[in-house]
């Protein structure tokens, strides 16, 4: 495993338990689909919430917001839209992204 894998996992793991703390109920994690993974599928009340994780211990390559750019944001929706196809065709969603930048959480409410 990489470093960057490493962190990865430990940040899914992070962001996970930060959710749940807000009242967030996790659905799946790493949910795989055509062409792309969303990170975490959670409830926020009757809102079905797809959220990307990133994190960044040093800004040498951009923010950890910044690396959620147009292809990945359209990546993320085509595995959202089969997923809500199947599991929930009429169910109200959104799009949050959860950053780290060191050990500080921050979340992006309906980022895009």
């Amino acid at each position: 495993m990489s470093r960057a894998h490493d962190l990865g996992a430990a940040s899914e793991d992070a962001a996970s338990a930060y959710l749940q703390s807000i009242g967030y109920r996790i659905v799946t994690r790493n949910l795989r689909g055509p062409g792309g993974e969303i990170d975490i599928v959670a409830r926020d009340g009757e809102t079905i919430v797809f959220v990307e994780v990133k994190a960044r211990t040093t800004r040498r390559f951009g923010s950890a917001l910044g690396a959620v750019d147009a292809r990945k944001r359209a990546r993320l929706r085509r595995v959202a839209a089969d997923y809500l196809q199947f599991v929930a065709p009429t169910a109200r969603a959104r799009f949050d992204v959860l950053t780290f930048e060191g050990t500080t959480p921050r979340l992006h409410r309906n980022a895009f």
